[in-house]
């Protein structure tokens, strides 16, 4: 399947602009599934990210004056342009990123249920009258936009991940300034090509691809841009979040993950493994919140192993996420397969053993079998590392204690997973697990409805829901006095 070459955009979009980098410089875009050369992106820099933030700032100052519902109403549209061209879309981001076509879509219907329910959620931004303690003076909290958002955005989810950032800012009366991952930019730039048809101003919304460091240091430093909002790597997020502290700007980070995902005797275990399944090899692996670690009790340990192989052989199925039938992508890179066979090199020799998968699939592409090992231990490297990939290893527990100090053993806390039928449990191990995502009896939990956000080394903020939208907003106090008695 082809996408509309129309969706190819080799530009970067400033101020309702289609233009180039000044240096005249590109960057490359392949596929991972076959290694071809798509097209290029403009390797901006400082001067265009400055451009595109003043654009912005100029911007706002008409977008936050209109309503709410006039904000919303171009949020709609702009939803109803991406629907409109939902299978190309689809196509255009397999083909960048690898996903298999389904998933693809699903992940761009997600993205308009973040925008839409952030236009209608603009609508809720209530503020206070607090009751004073002076009878001639009143208290009145409202809300307002933060200012210009700038926000970088990561290569695995590259529609949704900029959704739900666009959507939160736009319904704030902020304007952004967008920096998508080089690998998979033409999704980003896609959301340029949208709002032109839905008819958005000029700077609202603008788009850079280039040079990281330069354009983040340009976000970080300039005081016209009020607010950082980045999904990456806890490394980069820091720096980040220090360069952004320097100028007290306000920030989101939605950072590293090493997700446990717990199976207690009392689980229902066919429940179970279809939770691992969806969890674990979604996205080939490649989530911030998929199941790193699987830790399964002793009583059905073995069991639990039977029943998951046999899951992973039956359903999936590595390929070109454009065929028919497949349901596994490639990894993104040769740097991303790599650190999965390190990860499946490094469990087999301390002690695990392989149950089905642990090799490269095919001759092209960066593919790697989705793949199981039991006796995993904590000496090994996936039991302290985020995979980023298909490799899921099983470590046996004995308690319900044990579960949790293992789980809670590591500076991430994104999200986690558990399984069991016992309602005390449920709530006992659900209140002591350390992450901001629980997911209890469920593998998939993410939704626009609710709150998506870690904890310690996982990052500050949340995205989605109704919280999501207050990290787009600044409160302000006014107290109104002479007013007589």
């Amino acid at each position: 399947m082809s996408f509309d070459p129309a969706l190819l955009k080799q530009f970067v979009y400033i101020n309702g602009a289609w233009t180039g980098a000044d240096s005249g410089q590109v960057i490359e875009v392949t596929n991972p599934a076959t290694d071809a050369v798509i097209g290029t992106v403009p390797n901006c820099g400082r001067a265009e990210t400055a451009r595109a933030i003043e654009a912005a700032h100029i911007a706002m100052a008409d977008w936050k004056k209109l309503t709410a519902e006039a904000r919303g109403d171009l949020m709609h549209k702009l939803c109803d342009a991406i629907l409109a061209e939902l299978d190309d879309l689809a196509a255009l981001l397999t083909s960048e990123m690898g996903k298999p076509l389904a998933e693809a879509k699903g992940e761009i219907v997600l993205g308009v249920k973040y925008i839409r329910f952030f236009a209608e959620e603009a609508k809720r931004v209530y503020g206070d009258i607090i009751p004073s303690p002076w009878a001639d003076r009143r208290i009145l909290v409202t809300k307002e936009p933060v200012g210009v958002v700038g926000a970088i955005t990561p290569w695995n989810f590259p529609n949704s991940m900029i959704a739900r950032k666009l959507g939160a800012a736009l319904a704030a009366g902020c304007t952004i300034v967008i920096k998508p991952s080089e690998f998979t930019p033409y999704s980003a730039l896609a959301f340029a090509i949208m709002a032109e048809k839905a008819g958005l101003p000029a700077g609202v919304i603008n788009i850079l691809t280039g040079d990281a460091p330069q354009i983040g240091a340009e976000m970080c430093e300039n005081p016209a841009l009020r607010k950082i909002t980045f999904t990456g790597s806890t490394r980069v997020g820091k720096l980040l979040a220090e360069q952004a502290g320097k100028h007290m700007k306000k920030v989101s980070m939605e950072l590293g993950g090493n997700a446990p995902f717990i199976v207690f005797d009392d689980a229902d275990l066919d429940k179970a493994v279809a939770g691992a399944i969806g969890s674990k090899f979604r996205n080939s692996g490649q989530t911030c919140v998929c199941a790193n670690r699987i830790y399964v009790q002793a009583g059905v340990y073995d069991a639990f192993a039977e029943k998951f192989k046999a899951a992973i052989e039956e359903q999936l199925k590595p390929g070109n996420g454009l065929d028919a039938g497949v349901t596994q992508g490639p990894l993104i890179n040769a740097a991303a397969l790599a650190k999965v066979e390190a990860h499946v090199e490094d469990a087999k020799g301390k002690g695990a053993r392989i149950l089905t998968g642990g090799t490269r699939v095919g001759n092209a592409g960066t593919f790697y079998a989705p793949t199981l090992a039991i006796n995993a231990t904590p000496d090994m490297r996936v039991a302290q590392e985020e995979t980023f990939g298909p490799f899921a290893a099983l470590f046996r527990f004995e308690t319900e204690d044990e579960a949790v100090a293992r789980a809670n053993d590591t500076e991430y806390g994104l999200a986690c997973y558990f399984y069991t039928r016992d309602l005390g449990r449920t709530f006992r191990v659900m209140e002591r697990l350390e992450y901001g995502l629980v997911g209890i009896n469920e593998g998939v939990i993410t939704t626009e409805v609710a709150p998506f956000g870690g904890v310690k080394d996982s990052g500050l903020g949340n995205e989605g829901s109704k919280y999501g939208l207050d990290d787009y907003l600044n409160i302000k106090y006014a107290c109104v006095g002479g007013l007589g008695v």
